[in-house]
């Protein structure tokens, strides 16, 4: 991939610096080059791919197995030891060995699988040692100090056997079978009440004789009513033989037969336990996964799967900085399994399997094996049937709009009719579409006159042009506008009207045009050239009240900030020597600041009160010569007769407004207090 986008950017590479304009005008020599470039790339590449993937650190694990890879349940553990690593941060190099005691038992054939491996392993040290099952263990157990000092070692165990087990050292942990034959003989008793003997059947090879020894060990404490009998030592035809003719009270707890008393050999899973299945007469119940799922009931299935992926998970954590000290021991999970088809066979009722059993083999039924095409066949007809339900609806509620549609036209040309100002549409294309009947009225035309551009021919000529430009710049930037132009009257006499327009915007977002009104302003035109000839008399006015503020403030509240500023820096260059006068100076400045706020309130006050406005005539006027007075140091009495609660804000301002002027007057002119 990364090849092909170099390649892809060196063309255009050469393309550009030859000038060319296609891949097959590149010369032979720019071709060749970019072949040669990509190549290395490609090898640079994957020497990088390689050297990323060579960046996980590598550790060796040694495995030993019981049995060679005939024995199914061996396959299975490996499988869970190897599942354990497939998220580890480390790249996991196994060695397999298999000291097949099934196929040599010998022990002069064991001691030489022991030397060999000895010596293979002896400069290639592993990180951790797994062994699965009990010859391995004893073998690591004898060598370790020897010849693995330090390693650590997992052990497997599935079939747990008790008795003669070796003691491990410190650098051993592991995980041991819980092969459960009293809850399996539980459960058989629980689906088959009428049981009285149990007939256990296994072989010859040690891996044989270690599950048997391991049953038999458990079988100890069983205090039930069951009787046991053993077939152990037959060849496969009269063992099978056998269970042909078992009676009707009897079940068969088969533990497997990887070799029979003739020497013949089997692979326990695949070939014995089936022979096994099919000959008995009587219900087989199981204990391991791998002798089960061929004709057997079922029982307190062990996981050798299981197990071997508890094995992995310790060596990890031992990779993973663990000693083997400090993990204990663990034991193998097992679960209730049964098969339905064996269930069915022997007439034994599910509803007595124990709690949380798990049944394998059940016919899948009609919703079962059909499910998702019901699904989808109801999902496709329920979708069928909410498209058409949605066609009919939608269909209905078209028709319901374009009724509420023309309805709705109708009535905004009658609303639009009886209003009393000018009111316009107009398409997209700028086109009028529509005048209601007070522009006819007025204009004195038809609405086909009207329409379209027609609306334009009663414009006075020396607004049309300004008009159009307005009008036209609006629909461009799609904005509302507003303008002024005279428009004929139907005598003949130009009117002044004030044109309003609005873009009119779909829900969908879409521009559909402008909907307008206009409104005669002759009379408000005419007003304001009257208003025009008073506007200089006001603007007077205003400057004289604001050159009589002004100077209030240059002659009154400057000239006490100025002296404050005075007093403030005469402080700051010559400051008092003792803190009563510099307390007298701060009394004195405060003084002046609080006389400078009144000031500034009274002028305020002069300018607009807001107890005229909030509490009347009367109270702004009592109010304002309590301030006067204060500021002044004046005595002010003040009186009032016979006022209306309620007087016009007009008459209460122009009344505040004299009073104001007489107090100044006075103030300035009377010389007395």
């Amino acid at each position: 991939m990364y090849g092909c986008r170099f390649q892809r950017r060196a063309q255009r590479w050469v393309r550009t610096n030859h000038g060319l304009a296609s891949p097959t005008q590149v010369s032979n020599e720019a071709l060749v080059n970019l072949r040669l470039v990509s190549l290395l790339l490609g090898i640079f590449l994957l020497l990088q791919s390689a050297a990323a993937a060579q960046t996980k650190p590598i550790r060796r694990i040694l495995v030993l197995n019981e049995t060679g890879t005939s024995s199914p349940g061996i396959n299975l553990i490996d499988q869970g030891i190897r599942t354990s690593f497939d998220n580890s941060p480390y790249k996991i190099e196994f060695y397999l060995e298999y000291m097949e005691t099934t196929l040599f038992p010998d022990p002069a054939d064991q001691r030489r699988f022991r030397e060999f491996y000895l010596r293979k392993y002896a400069n290639r040290r592993p990180d951790v040692i797994i062994t699965v099952g009990p010859a391995p263990l004893r073998f690591m157990i004898e060598a370790h100090q020897r010849s693995f000092p330090g390693v650590p070692v997992v052990f497997c165990l599935p079939n747990n056997v008790v008795p003669g087990r070796p003691e491990v050292g410190s650098d051993f942990t592991g995980v041991e079978g819980a092969i459960e034959p009293l809850e399996t003989l539980d459960a058989a008793t629980r689906l088959n009440p009428a049981t009285r003997r149990v007939v256990v059947v296994a072989g010859t090879s040690p891996f044989d004789k270690e599950m048997l020894l391991a049953v038999k060990e458990r079988l100890r404490s069983y205090t039930g009513p069951l009787e046991f009998s053993y077939l152990t030592d037959l060849d496969m035809p009269t063992l099978l033989e056998r269970l042909k003719h078992l009676s009707g009270q009897t079940i068969v707890l088969q533990l497997g037969v990887a070799r029979d008393a003739a020497g013949t050999r089997f692979a326990s899973g695949t070939e014995s336990a089936p022979m096994i299945a099919a000959a008995a007469t009587v219900p087989v119940f199981s204990l391991v996964d791998v002798f089960f799922n061929h004709g057997e009931v079922g029982g307190k299935i062990f996981s050798l799967a299981e197990d071997g992926k508890v094995a992995g998970g310790l060596a990890l954590r031992i990779l993973n900085g663990e000693r083997p000290q400090e993990i204990p021991i663990v034991q193998g999970g097992s679960r209730y399994m049964f098969d339905w088809r064996a269930l069915k066979r022997w007439g034994l009722k599910e509803k007595n399997l124990p709690p949380g059993s798990i049944v394998i083999n059940r016919p899948l039924s009609v919703w079962e094996a059909y499910k998702w095409y019901i699904i989808a066949g109801i999902s496709l007809f329920l979708l069928q049937t909410l498209l058409i339900v949605a066609l009919l609806w939608h269909r209905k509620k078209r028709k319901r709009a374009e009724a509420v549609l023309r309805e709705s036209e109708g009535r905004f040309r009658r609303v639009a009719n009886s209003a009393p100002v000018f009111i316009w549409m107009a398409g997209p294309d700028q086109s009028c579409t529509y005048v209601n009947q007070q522009w006819l009225d007025f204009t004195g035309r038809k609405e086909e006159e009207e329409v379209g551009t027609g609306w334009a021919d009663g414009i006075h000529t020396d607004d049309l042009e300004n008009a159009l430009a307005t009008y036209s710049e609006a629909f461009h930037r799609r904005q509302p506008f507003t303008m002024e132009y005279r428009l004929r009257r139907h005598d003949g006499v130009y009117r002044w009207i004030l044109d309003t327009g609005a873009p009119i915007v779909n829900p969908d977002g879409s521009f559909s045009g402008y909907i307008g009104s206009a409104i005669d302003v002759t009379g408000r035109k005419l007003a304001e050239e009257a208003l025009a000839s008073i506007g200089g008399r006001l603007i007077a006015a205003q400057e004289e009240e604001r050159t009589r503020i002004a100077r209030e403030l240059h002659d009154d509240i400057n000239q006490q900030m100025a002296f404050l500023a005075i007093s403030l820096d005469e402080t700051r260059l010559h400051p008092p020597d003792s803190a009563v006068e510099m307390r007298k100076r701060s009394e004195t400045f405060l003084k002046q600041a609080s006389d400078i706020s009144k000031s500034i309130q009274a002028l305020s006050h002069r300018l607009h009160s807001s107890k005229l406005e909030y509490f009347g005539l009367v109270n702004a006027m009592q109010g304002f010569s309590h301030e006067f007075s204060d500021q002044h140091h004046v005595e002010i009495r003040f009186s009032h007769e016979q006022v209306p609660d309620s007087v016009p804000r007009e008459v209460s301002l122009c009344l505040f407004r004299v009073m104001q002027a007489a107090l100044s007057n006075a103030m300035k002119h009377s010389g007395v207090k």
